[in-house]
């Protein structure tokens, strides 16, 4: 399914000025590269309505996975979250809505190194989709603006491992059944058990995979603003052991 800047030793510029200036420069010569743009600020400002309106989905795909690059390379943006929060306090624009797992491990405002503003974020074991979060992703798109949508599965995901041990605990079994239909869905040779990583990870990948099938069909608003080139649906699998995010294609 469907990388950072280099810094040299010359003196710090406001990168939210130079992302303003940048869109001024696009009106003027369409041929400049989007590439300046960037989710996370090393000056710690939240994203502006102009700077999240310029990008393009294909473009805050492209800055997640620069995201999570700095992330599992060490070389992530300095935050200073007090700053952040008191210059989305009175708005937000944020760029991208991330549906992720409960799991503590895969916490997706770190693993894509994004600042406070930058990114909505729904978690939920399993990274399952139901009314709720259909109507949160609605908000996110279409009455804020955002141009993504990502699902993230992960690797080794517990939710799925109860799935396919059938097991049976208050309200998680509704959960679980949520996910049952990735099982029967994922060709696999091999051991199909919770104990086999590697078919876990097959079921995951094929979970995510059928989120976003359901998210189009059970969102018309959504699957429309998909279909005109306004937000881009898209699926990813976060790997617990070396903290990369596989996007998964189309």
């Amino acid at each position: 399914m469907r990388s950072t800047l280099s810094h040299t030793a010359s003196p710090v510029v406001d990168r939210r000025d130079f992302l303003k200036s940048s869109l001024s420069a696009c009106a003027l010569a369409p041929l400049i590269s989007s590439s300046h743009f960037q989710l996370s600020s090393s000056l710690n400002r939240s994203l502006t309505k102009d700077e999240r309106d310029g990008m393009t989905p294909a473009h805050v795909i492209d800055e997640l996975k620069k995201g999570n690059e700095r992330f599992r390379t060490g070389k992530m943006t300095h935050h200073d979250y007090l700053a952040e929060q008191r210059a989305s306090a009175k708005g937000q624009f944020p760029a991208a809505v991330i549906l992720g797992c409960l799991d503590s491990r895969v916490p997706a405002e770190i693993v894509f190194d994004a600042g406070i503003g930058d990114t909505f974020v729904g978690r939920v074991a399993g990274n399952v989709v139901n009314d709720d979060m259909l109507g949160s992703m609605e908000f996110g798109c279409a009455a804020s603006g955002a141009k993504v949508i990502l699902v993230v599965g992960h690797t080794a995901c517990g939710a799925v491992k109860g799935a396919i041990d059938d097991v049976v605990l208050g309200n998680l079994t509704g959960l679980l059944a949520r996910i049952k239909p990735a099982i029967a869905a994922t060709t696999y040779d091999g051991e199909k058990s919770s104990k086999n990583y590697a078919y876990v990870d097959a079921v995951a990948a094929t979970n995510v995979t059928l989120t976003m099938a359901e998210i189009r069909q059970r969102s018309p608003i959504l699957a429309d603003l998909e279909k005109k080139g306004a937000i881009s649906i898209a699926g990813a699998i976060y790997d617990l052991a070396t903290g990369k995010v596989n996007f998964l294609s189309a």
